[in-house]
């Protein structure tokens, strides 16, 4: 977890939400110079805090509503740092809770260097990673639907479906399995919104595509020479991660992606593991579905899972395969090298070699 530290005169600590901000200015010396409730108005923000902009920070808790607030100071040169709604609620909850309260913790933890931060991430990609998002949201209601003219098959006890659904011969032939016309109906909506709904997805993926080759295409077509990665896949691993250089160490990058176990130590003992949850879900689904795809097309994949397995499991093998990929894309960003299938499978080799020659 990384802290904010750095000295400044004023710190600004604000308890946002959709139509009011409660802001609260501490001095250095850790008096209160402003706690007023704002209306969520830039003039009304860059009023109250015009007196302390000589050497002020503003920090806020990651909430939906951050994002005009992060611009605004952007704008202003106003240095703005966003803050861990986890580890924040960790940190500062209390007996007593309202909009005064917080504000004034958070400008103290900013002051006393114990204020969480989170990725504020930029402006303009930030529109192309909701995008995808509002893609990724919009296929599963597609997936729902076909799941639906399943169900519905089943109920009435009819033969299985074994054409492929994404084709739209095979979609409209679904009403004409059932006699019962309220039945029909109910089969030609789902069909009417997935056909719809896939024009849509398609439409996107064009859309976002093209914004990945004028955003990033160096890294965009980096992550796509993994064996399995294709254009889809390689925009959730672009826009999840943005940029390596946040990341000081792959370690960093791995609990980020949720890759990677956290053990938890008491006394010198290990108390068990914990905090599976904390970092970026897509992420991890993104590398779990590389690992998946890898196995399809490459034969070196198979092998090596067959052998790990026999030790640890598949349930394990699929998690170590899903970790050594989200190291490779990382040292891939950060070499700007493509992907090497032969040095990717030999990387364990090549250490213990380099260590028995030490």
């Amino acid at each position: 977890m990384r802290f904010f530290q750095e000295p400044y005169r004023f710190y600004c600590g604000i308890d946002l939400h959709t139509r009011t901000m409660h802001v609260c200015i501490l001095e250095d010396d850790g008096v209160v110079r402003v706690n007023r409730n704002l209306p969520c108005n830039p003039k009304a923000f860059l009023a109250v805090i015009a007196p302390y902009r000589e050497s002020i920070v503003v920090g806020v808790e990651s909430i939906f509503c951050w994002y005009w607030l992060s611009d605004l100071c952007q704008e202003q040169g106003i240095p703005f740092v966003l803050g861990h709604a986890f580890y924040m609620g960790l940190i500062h909850s209390g007996k007593g809770k309202n909009d005064r309260i917080d504000a004034d913790k958070i400008a103290r933890l900013l002051r006393s260097g114990t204020f969480p931060l989170a990725y504020a991430y930029p402006k303009g990609m930030r529109e192309t990673r909701d995008l995808l998002r509002r893609r990724t949201f919009l296929v599963r209601q597609r997936t729902g639907l076909l799941t639906h003219l399943h169900i519905v098959n089943s109920q009435y006890n009819l033969p299985s479906i074994d054409k492929q659904l994404r084709w739209q011969s095979n979609l409209r032939e679904m009403a004409e399995r059932f006699g019962d016309p309220c039945l029909r109906q109910n089969i030609a909506a789902d069909v009417l919104l997935i056909e719809r709904l896939s024009r849509l997805i398609l439409e996107l993926e064009r859309y976002l595509i093209g914004a990945a080759k004028v955003e990033d295409p160096g890294a965009y077509q980096l992550l796509q020479t993994i064996p399995g990665v294709g254009r889809v896949l390689g925009l959730v691993l672009l826009y999840k991660m943005h940029n390596w250089k946040r990341f000081t160490t792959v370690g960093q990058f791995l609990s980020y992606a949720r890759l990677v176990r956290c053990a938890h130590e008491s006394a010198g003992k290990k108390v068990g593991s914990g905090g599976n949850k904390i970092g970026n879900p897509h992420l991890k689904w993104a590398f779990a579905e590389a690992s998946c795809l890898i196995l399809r097309v490459s034969e070196t994949a198979r092998s090596w899972k067959q052998r790990y397995q026999q030790k640890h499991g598949p349930g394990r093998a699929m998690t170590v395969l899903a970790a050594k990929l989200g190291r490779a894309a990382y040292h891939m960003l950060r070499k700007r090298e493509a992907f090497d299938e032969a040095r990717f499978w030999n990387a364990r080799r090549e250490l213990s070699q380099l260590l028995a020659r030490k």
